[in-house]
C-alpha cells in the first residue's frame, strides 16, 4: 500500500516468470555465456593443471605399452581393472566401437551439461571435451569464473590399442575437495548414457545443448538420469558398461 509502484513492478516480474518455458532456469542464461565467449569453450578447465591434475597424462606413464601388446585384450582388460582396483579412482576399458560413437559425436557436440544427484536434488557439471580428455566443472564455477574455472574431474582417454587390440582404456582425477568417487563415477556413467546411447531422444539432448540451446531444458537430462537408473547412489569403482 505505501509503494504502489513498487508492487505493480514486482507482479510484472512475477508475470514475466510464469511466461517463461518449462525448464528455464540461469542455466539458460550460461549456455548464451559460453556461446559469446567461445564455441566451444576453448579448453575449459584445462588451463589448470594445478590442484593435483596431469597434464598430458600418457599412458605410458601407466603401463609398459610396449608390453602389453604381446598380451590378448582380456588380459590387459585383466591388468587394468587389477590395477585400477586397488585405487580411490574412476576407470574403465571402454570397447573400440563404442568409443567410436562417443568420439564423434564428442567431435561434433564437445560440451555438455550433467546432473548429479545430490541430498537434496541436483548439482549440474560442465563436461568439455579437450582432445581425448573430458574435463568436468560445476555449472556454478563456469556461471562465476567462466572459461576459467578450474576442472573437478578429468576423464583421461588412451586410443593407443584401440585399432591392434580393439580397446580403449581410461581413468579419471578428481579433486577428493569436491567429488568423491561414486559422484565421479555418476558423472563418467553418464558420458556412456548420453554419447554411446542407440536411443535418438537422449543423444538428442546432446545434440540440443550444443547447436539449439535455447531450446535445451535440463530438467530433460534429470528425466534421462533418472530413467536409466544412474540417479541411484553407485557402488564405487570401476564405471559400468551400461549406456
Amino acid at each position: 500500500r505505501s509503494s504502489p509502484d513498487v508492487f505493480e513492478s514486482r507482479m510484472e516480474k512475477r508475470s514475466e516468470v510464469k511466461k517463461q518455458p518449462v525448464g528455464y532456469s540461469k542455466q539458460g542464461e550460461f549456455i548464451r555465456c559460453m556461446e559469446e565467449k567461445a564455441r566451444p569453450v576453448e579448453g575449459l578447465g584445462t588451463k589448470s593443471s594445478k590442484g593435483g591434475f596431469t597434464k598430458d597424462k600418457t599412458l605410458d606413464s601407466i603401463l609398459n605399452v610396449e608390453m602389453v601388446k604381446e598380451k590378448s585384450a582380456e588380459e590387459i582388460k585383466q591388468i587394468w581393472n587389477q590395477y585400477f582396483s586397488a585405487k580411490d579412482t574412476v576407470y574403465a576399458v571402454i570397447p573400440a566401437e563404442k568409443f567410436d560413437l562417443i568420439w564423434k559425436r564428442a567431435q561434433k557436440c564437445p560440451s555438455f551439461l550433467y546432473a548429479l544427484p545430490r541430498k537434496e536434488g541436483y548439482e549440474f557439471f560442465v563436461g568439455q571435451w579437450s582432445g581425448t580428455e573430458l574435463h568436468f566443472t560445476s555449472l556454478i564455477n563456469v556461471q562465476t569464473q567462466g572459461e576459467t574455472a578450474p576442472s573437478q574431474l578429468v576423464l583421461y582417454h588412451y586410443p593407443e590399442l584401440q585399432e591392434e587390440k580393439g580397446i580403449v582404456l581410461m581413468t579419471a582425477e578428481r579433486d577428493s575437495k569436491f567429488l568423491v568417487v561414486h559422484e565421479a563415477q555418476c558423472l563418467a556413467n553418464q558420458v556412456q548414457l548420453f554419447y554411446a546411447t542407440d536411443r535418438s531422444q537422449t543423444y538428442e539432448l546432446v545434440e540440443t545443448f550444443n547447436h539449439r540451446s535455447s531450446e535445451f531444458k535440463y530438467m530433460s537430462v534429470i528425466a534421462e538420469l533418472e530413467q536409466s537408473g544412474l540417479g541411484r547412489e553407485l557402488r564405487p569403482g570401476q564405471v559400468s558398461d551400461k549406456s
